[in-house]
């Protein structure tokens, strides 16, 4: 029931959307025609030529028709009042997109009309019903129309639990058009709270799979980064939140393959969660995590080399363990610290480099892999004290 872009035909001779039928076949492994249950032994498309010059005619018929704002609000709240009952969801929704697909206009008639609201319970009830095939696509096309809406628009509690669900159980297709959302909601400074306390740690642990997903692009990592780095740097509680859904272990083990601005935000996030006891924690206690961060010092970017030095300064003014400070000697965490003593001029990121051997100096010197000729410039240190 929805209109083909590209209609192809199967063995079978039906016509299917090509790129729904080969989803069927690659996707779902299916090797039977949906329509029929016929067995399929030919997986040759062949393009239905005839069906798409037909398509593109009543298409542009359809343009070239008078634009009637009254009727398309009618048209409008008919759809809206009954698509919980149509069978054919997806239809509808489609053409509820055509319709708001005309301006500002009709977008704020929607919008006015309750259709937030509306389209926000179909996937409410698909995530508390069995979802098949067609319950996703019908919550892709619910996404599609929120896409398009105004961040003020989308900020009804409906429309968020519904793009929480979808963040959390939808298909990437889905969950990139959710962090779009989320990311033009979080550049107008939305305030998340009350998501954080529906959700707990769900919301968390939902962006972080996402941003662990190796099929994601580089604009939707950019979006979650952006999003959590809002999120979790708003509120000491939401800190908390995010540790407890496991983002210092999920940042540090994407850490050794980010760079640029992508390594920025990432160590960003990390240094927002070091700035509580549990996330100070929970790096110390990861395997990679002092050696991953020292790795970036000096070899990516300026704001890099200063988060890295805030995130120890971070761990070496709250009480670190033998162990920890004995693991910073060993991965050269504290050779680079010294390097940073060098560095022309007065600046924060030197002055808590300074700050860091001043406190633990006289700890690393008694080990026999610091350097001799730093011994004296650390007794320096200590007597300028």
């Amino acid at each position: 029931m929805e209109i083909m872009k590209d209609p192809v035909i199967i063995s079978t001779g039906l016509t299917y959307e090509k790129k729904n039928i080969e989803k069927w076949f690659l996707t779902y492994k299916k090797h039977t025609c949906p329509a029929t249950n016929q067995i399929i032994d030919n997986f040759i498309l062949t393009p239905n030529h005839t069906l798409k010059r037909l398509i593109l005619s009543w298409s542009q018929d359809q343009k070239a028709q008078p634009f009637n704002s009254a009727s398309n609000h009618d048209e409008m709240v008919s759809l809206l009042s009954t698509i919980h009952l149509t069978p054919f969801k997806i239809c509808s929704l489609k053409k509820l997109q055509s319709i708001i697909d005309l301006g500002d206009e009709t977008k704020a008639d929607f919008v006015q009309s309750g259709g937030v609201e509306v389209v926000s319970q179909i996937i409410i009830r698909s995530f508390s019903e069995s979802c098949d095939f067609i319950t996703f696509r019908a919550c892709e096309e619910v996404l599609s129309i929120l896409h398009q809406l105004d961040f003020s628009d989308l900020q009804k509690p409906e429309g968020i639990k519904a793009m929480a669900m979808m963040l959390q159980r939808g298909n990437s297709k889905g969950r990139f058009q959710t962090v779009s959302i989320f990311k033009k909601m979080a550049k107008s400074e939305y305030n998340f709270s009350w998501v954080i306390e529906d959700q707990s740690t769900n919301l968390f642990k939902s962006l972080l799979e996402f941003l662990s997903d190796d099929q994601i692009n580089s604009t939707a990592r950019s979006y979650v980064l952006e999003v959590l780095i809002h999120i979790i740097g708003s509120t000491k509680k939401n800190r908390v939140r995010a540790v407890e859904a496991g983002a210092v272990c999920v940042l540090i083990e994407l850490l050794p393959d980010y760079y640029g601005s992508k390594c920025e935000k990432l160590l960003l996030l990390i240094k927002l969660l070091c700035e509580c006891a549990d996330g100070r924690l929970a790096l110390v206690e990861h395997g990679l995590g002092i050696a991953a961060v020292s790795k970036k010092i000096l070899r990516v970017s300026d704001a890099v080399t200063k988060l890295g030095v805030k995130i120890f300064w971070l761990i070496c003014s709250s009480h670190p363990s033998m162990k920890v400070l004995e693991e910073m000697l060993l991965l050269g965490s504290v050779k680079k610290l010294m390097v940073l003593l060098h560095v022309d001029g007065h600046s924060s990121m030197k002055e808590k480099a300074v700050k860091i051997l001043k406190l633990h100096g006289n700890t690393w010197q008694q080990y026999p892999c610091f350097p001799s000729d730093m011994k004296d410039y650390l007794k320096f240190l200590n007597d300028s004290r």
